[in-house]
């Protein structure tokens, strides 16, 4: 066999191993995941609060306990969190929020939210009724793009 072979196979092999070390670190992670969601459901409750700021900011500077931010792994305490500071009967309180319901937590207004400890996992409207977040601002692009399919008579892609 030549080298360029001998290469190729000595690089099919080590990807082929790295594919199977991801598979089982995911298959890790996944059961991790489900054990944390499964603690989460079991500790929720449903608290009247008043939203009073809402910010992507850093685990240091998010005015959380101390002991939260000495739990969390080194590599995650500089990564932003969306971070909720709201009035919870007579005191304030900074609670992290749940990533796909950031967006949609309306500030300066009273809510219903579902709260597992510090972690903010469901909002809605003071009467129970889901909040709707404002529609998303399209950019540039794809204005530009609805509009020459317009044009061109073809379906706008949304």
């Amino acid at each position: 066999m030549n080298t360029f072979t001998i290469v190729l196979l000595v690089i099919l092999a080590v990807l082929v191993i790295a594919l199977v070390v991801l598979y089982f670190l995911g298959k890790k992670a996944q059961k991790r995941q489900e054990q944390q969601q499964a603690q989460i459901d079991a500790m929720k409750q449903t608290i009247s609060m008043l939203i009073i700021d809402k910010k992507r900011m850093k685990m240091k500077d998010s005015g959380l306990p101390q002991t939260v931010i000495d739990q969390t792994p080194k590599l995650m305490r500089n990564s932003k969190l969306p971070i909720v500071k709201a009035k919870v009967g007579p005191q304030i309180m900074s609670l992290v929020c749940e990533e796909k319901i950031f967006d949609s937590v309306p500030v300066k207004k009273e809510v219903k939210a579902v709260v597992s400890g510090i972690y903010i996992t469901d909002v809605k409207g003071l009467h129970g009724k889901p909040i709707v977040s404002p529609a998303k601002k399209k950019g540039f692009f794809k204005r530009a793009l609805e509009k020459a399919q317009e044009k061109a008579g073809a379906k706008p892609v949304k």
